[in-house]
C-alpha cells in the first residue's frame, strides 16, 4: 500500500481548531461568570425540586416504609440467622397475616361500627353547638361546617397533591413497591448515591447517611410501639367503661398516633364525642381515659423512646406538620415528623464534624 494513499480520515487535533469564541479572557470576569453559573444551577435545581416535590415526597414515604421493613428484618435476624431476603419476606408475610386477621375476623364488627360512626359524631357535634348557643355563644351549624371545610381543604389536600382516589391508591402501591425494593438490598442504593458525591466528601456523607438510617429505624420502632400501646389501651379501657365502638376507636387512636400532636387531638375529639353519646357519666369517663392514655404515653413511653432516638421539640414538630400539611396534605402531615428528624440528624452530624475539625486544629496549634 502506498504511503500517500488515503486510508481514512486523519485525526483532528483540538489545538488546530483555534480559540473558542466563548472564552472569557479577563480572569476576574471569568471567575464571576463561573460563580453566576453555579448560582443559576442551584436556583434551577431548587425550582426543579419544587416541581417534583410531590414525587420526592412519595420517594421519602417509600424510604420510611422500607425502614420499617428493614427494622423488622434486623429484629428477626437477632433470633433467626437466615438470609436477609427471607427475613424481609417473613416481615411482609406477618404484616399481611395481621391485616387479613383484621379484615376477616374483626372486620364485621368494625364495619358495623364504622357505618354508625359518622351519624354519632354528627349528632354529638350538633348537641355541642346547641349547648354553646344556650350559653350565649353566637355560633351556628353553618359556621361549624365552614370551619371544618376550611380545615379539610387546607390540610387535606392529598387529592390535589396526588390526583384523587385513584392517584392515592397508585401512590400507596408505589410506596409499597419502592419500599420493598429498598428493604431487600439497601446497600445497592446507598452505593449509588455515594457514587454521585465527590470523593473527598464520601466518608462524611456515608457517616451521615448511616446515622440517619439508624435514627430512622429507632424513631419508627418507637412510633409503632406507641401506636400499639395507645390503640390497645384505648380499646381495653373504653370496653371496660362500656363506650360503644371501642374497637373502632382503638384502631383510629392507634393509627393516628403515627402523627404526633395532631393525631392525638383528632382521636381525642372523636373519642369524647362518642363517649358523651352514652351519657354525661360515660363521657366524663371517656375524657379521663383519654388523658390517662395520653399522659402515660407522653410521660412514660415517649421519654423512654426519646432517649434512644431523635428528641424533637413538640412546638417545632407541630409547626413543621402544619407547613407540610398545607403544602402536601395528609401525606405530608404523616411524613413531617420523620423528615424533620432526618434534617436534625444531618445538621447535628455536620456540626459535629466542624467541632472535631476545630478541636484537631486547636490540638495541632498547641503542639506547634
Amino acid at each position: 500500500m502506498s504511503e500517500t494513499e488515503n486510508t481514512g480520515p486523519s485525526p483532528v487535533h483540538h489545538s488546530d481548531i483555534g480559540t473558542s469564541p466563548s472564552r472569557i479572557g479577563n480572569p476576574k470576569l471569568r471567575f464571576e461568570a463561573e460563580r453566576a453559573l453555579v448560582w443559576a444551577t442551584v436556583i434551577g435545581l431548587f425550582i426543579l425540586a419544587i416541581y417534583v416535590s410531590q414525587s420526592l415526597l412519595v420517594i421519602f414515604g417509600a424510604l420510611v416504609f422500607g425502614t420499617m421493613i428493614d427494622g423488622g428484618a434486623r429484629l428477626i435476624g437477632k433470633v433467626l440467622p437466615i438470609a436477609r431476603g427471607f427475613r424481609v419476606a417473613l416481615v411482609l408475610l406477618l404484616t399481611v397475616a395481621f391485616l387479613a386477621w383484621l379484615v376477616f375476623f374483626a372486620g364485621s364488627q368494625i364495619s358495623e361500627q364504622a357505618a354508625q360512626f359518622p351519624q354519632i359524631v354528627s349528632e354529638q357535634a350538633t348537641r355541642a353547638v346547641q349547648w354553646l348557643q344556650s350559653k350565649g355563644f353566637d355560633i351556628s351549624q353553618a359556621q361549624i361546617e365552614s370551619v371544618i371545610g376550611s380545615v379539610v381543604s387546607g390540610v387535606g389536600t392529598l387529592g390535589r397533591a396526588i390526583g384523587g382516589a385513584v392517584g392515592a391508591i397508585t401512590t400507596l402501591i408505589l410506596i409499597l413497591i419502592i419500599g420493598i425494593y429498598l428493604a431487600i438490598d439497601p446497600r445497592i442504593y446507598e452505593r449509588g448515591v455515594e457514587w454521585m458525591v465527590p470523593e473527598e466528601n464520601r466518608e462524611a456523607f456515608s457517616d451521615t447517611l448511616s446515622q440517619m438510617a439508624y435514627n430512622m429505624r429507632r424513631l419508627l420502632a418507637g412510633r409503632l410501639l406507641g401506636m400499639v400501646f395507645e390503640g390497645v389501651f384505648t380499646y381495653i379501657l373504653l370496653s371496660w367503661i362500656g363506650v360503644p365502638m371501642a374497637a373502632l376507636l382503638g384502631i383510629i387512636t392507634g393509627l393516628l398516633a403515627f402523627i404526633p400532636n395532631i393525631g392525638a387531638i383528632i382521636s381525642g375529639l372523636l373519642m369524647v364525642l362518642v363517649g358523651f353519646s352514652g351519657g354525661t357519666e360515660m363521657g366524663l369517663w371517656t375524657v379521663a381515659t383519654y388523658f390517662f392514655v395520653q399522659n402515660f404515653d407522653g410521660y412514660v413511653v415517649v421519654p423512654m423512646i426519646a432517649k434512644k432516638t431523635v428528641d424533637l421539640a413538640p412546638a417545632l414538630v407541630l409547626a413543621f406538620q402544619l407547613i407540610m400539611g398545607v403544602l402536601f396534605g395528609v401525606l405530608g402531615l404523616m411524613l413531617a415528623d420523620p423528615m424533620l428528624a432526618m434534617i436534625k440528624v444531618g445538621l447535628e452530624r455536620r456540626a459535629h464534624r466542624f467541632e472535631m475539625a476545630d478541636q484537631a486544629k486547636a490540638a495541632g496549634d498547641k503542639i506547634n
